[in-house]
């Protein structure tokens, strides 16, 4: 099976173990693509993309319009900040307009859960989701998987963590998705403020103590803390959360055994982790960055070989 079952990217739940395989396996050829000396191929030479930002973001929406550029791919960039957005245009009438133009596929950063499966009802184009709110974001979770796979060979049988503001985090969603479709096991570990009440009802396990959950894993994937979403305070101070979940050197040390660490970035270095840790061997938050580029060449190259199709 060469296609996705499919036509959006909405979110890793509307995925089947397939899927992650397929666009595994056309992420080792991007991979390889990308390493070469001219890191372009012509695959997506009469294809438009639009990427549409209503919210901020700029490793997502470099990494989308590095991996469209690599694929020969025209691209359009959108900031909601300079547009008719801010003069009360619909988000289906932003989008309509912008098909007008002959654009054949949209990347979507919004900060309402649900925008794009809300826009795929609407419009006859694929969309891929860069992350709905605190919802999904399904491409960091699939690079993250791709990254573990690459480190230890599957990620069948491992045991993730994933550390911090759970409660907003849109990347713990798509992790835990993916992780399970996988056969990993999960835990999430944090201030019980920032853990979700029905979190357990997805399958994971909640600890609160991170150096036994250190001590569990086989792989750490720390969170920041999303301050731009917290409304109110949900632990007494930025200190308190460094002394109690902040990840350094010694407690790797201290945990007896390897582990790999993982961060989908920004990193708040001295907050969620010491620059130390973000900096060893251990740590393979470049590896995401890099992988990254490979796994949306190839979501958006799976998406458009459908377009091509129709």
């Amino acid at each position: 099976m060469n296609q996705l079952s499919v036509n959006h990217l909405l979110g890793i739940k509307y995925l089947t173990p397939e899927d992650l395989e397929l666009i595994f396996t056309t992420a080792d050829q991007f991979k390889e693509v990308i390493n070469r000396p001219i890191k372009k191929v012509p695959s997506l030479r009469d294809i438009t993309i639009a990427n549409l930002f209503f919210e901020n973001s700029t490793r997502t929406r470099l990494s989308f319009e590095l991996a469209e550029k690599r694929l020969s791919a025209d691209v359009i960039n959108f900031s909601a900040a300079q547009s008719s957005v801010k003069k009360g245009e619909t988000l289906i009438d932003t989008v309509n307009n912008i098909l007008a133009m002959k654009v054949d596929m949209v990347v979507m950063r919004h900060p309402n859960p649900g925008a794009g499966v809300f826009l795929s009802q609407h419009v006859k184009v694929p969309i891929v989701n860069a992350g709905d709110g605190a919802h999904e974001h399904p491409t960091q979770a699939l690079l993250d998987s791709y990254t573990i796979r690459e480190r230890l060979g599957s990620v069948a049988g491992k045991k993730v963590v994933i550390v911090g503001d759970i409660l907003h985090s849109r990347v713990a969603l798509s992790n835990i998705f993916a992780l399970h479709m996988q056969g990993a096991e999960v835990a999430v570990c944090g201030p019980k403020t920032l853990i979700p009440k029905y979190i357990h009802e997805l399958g994971v396990h909640v600890e609160t103590d991170l150096k036994k959950a250190l001590q569990w894993c086989d792989v750490a994937n720390m969170l920041r803390i999303q301050n731009e979403r917290l409304d109110i305070p949900y632990f007494p101070s930025t200190r308190e959360y460094v002394q109690q979940y902040g990840l350094t050197k010694e407690i790797l040390d201290e945990i007896g055994k390897e582990i790999i660490i993982m961060h989908p970035g920004p990193i708040n270095r001295g907050v969620e982790l010491t620059s130390e840790v973000a900096d060893c061997p251990q740590s393979v938050i470049l590896d995401q960055v890099e992988n990254g580029v490979a796994i949306r060449m190839a979501v958006i190259y799976l998406l458009a070989s459908q377009i091509k199709m129709q």
